[in-house]
């Protein structure tokens, strides 16, 4: 049930349909969804560690900002430095049923692209994360995966813009690492890798100011209601 509770809860923050800076109660939240509190908590928690919500002791949850434009771009500097060489090495170890699953995920979030409705922005983003993290799972570098897992990038990447046509261009951009990976092109793999990345900075970043100036307009003091 918690896990439900985190699908529609991300669905709604990635959305901005509950913007940056809004209060999220416990109780309020269990009434909306109609469950009790435990799954209404862990969920939250569950997002805390996430970056998507800030908790404050004896002040409850509340919607993390939208990182600031300098985050962003050190993110993408971090992720054009890491990724491409996990997706060189993940062409070097990937399996048959590694690259089933690294186009199953492909074929998930294309069929989100073909239903195209609001709810399905968060499991969108759930899914692009779990893409590249199955990726740097497969090279098999703990410390990168773990660097690399710190930043929730793709979460947050959401928040400033989601469109099909934005989506469609990931999924076309994700096919062609996983061609790469399956035929053990660790060359090809890094160079799609950094294009990905590239045009992923570019589609997202002319974006953040529309954004930003709606989060600075977002009471800090708004309860959901």
């Amino acid at each position: 049930m918690s896990d439900d509770v985190y699908e529609s809860l991300i669905s709604k923050l990635v959305s901005l349909e509950i913007p940056p800076g809004s209060r999220l109660t416990v109780d309020t939240l269990a009434r909306n969804f109609g469950v009790s509190q435990t799954p209404v908590r862990a969920a939250l928690i569950r997002l805390q560690t996430e970056g998507l919500i800030v908790g404050k002791h004896n002040a409850g949850f509340s919607v993390a900002p939208i990182p600031s434009e300098k985050h962003f771009s050190e993110t993408y500097q971090i992720r054009q430095l890491l990724e491409p060489e996990a997706a060189a090495m993940a062409a070097e170890n990937a399996r048959a049923d590694d690259v089933r699953q690294l186009r199953s995920l492909c074929s998930q979030m294309e069929q989100l692209v073909l239903d195209d409705t609001k709810k399905n922005y968060g499991r969108f983003a759930m899914l692009d994360d779990a893409f590249h993290s199955a990726l740097v799972t497969l090279s098999e570098n703990e410390l990168m995966k773990h660097l690399l897992e710190t930043l929730h990038a793709h979460m947050h990447l959401f928040r400033l813009r989601y469109h099909a046509s934005v989506a469609e261009e990931a999924i076309n951009e994700h096919k062609a690492i996983v061609d790469a990976i399956q035929n053990r092109d660790a060359e090809v793999a890094r160079l799609a890798m950094a294009a990905h990345i590239l045009s992923s900075r570019n589609r997202m970043m002319p974006f953040y100011h529309d954004v930003t100036k709606k989060d600075a307009s977002v009471s800090q003091n708004g309860l959901v209601p």
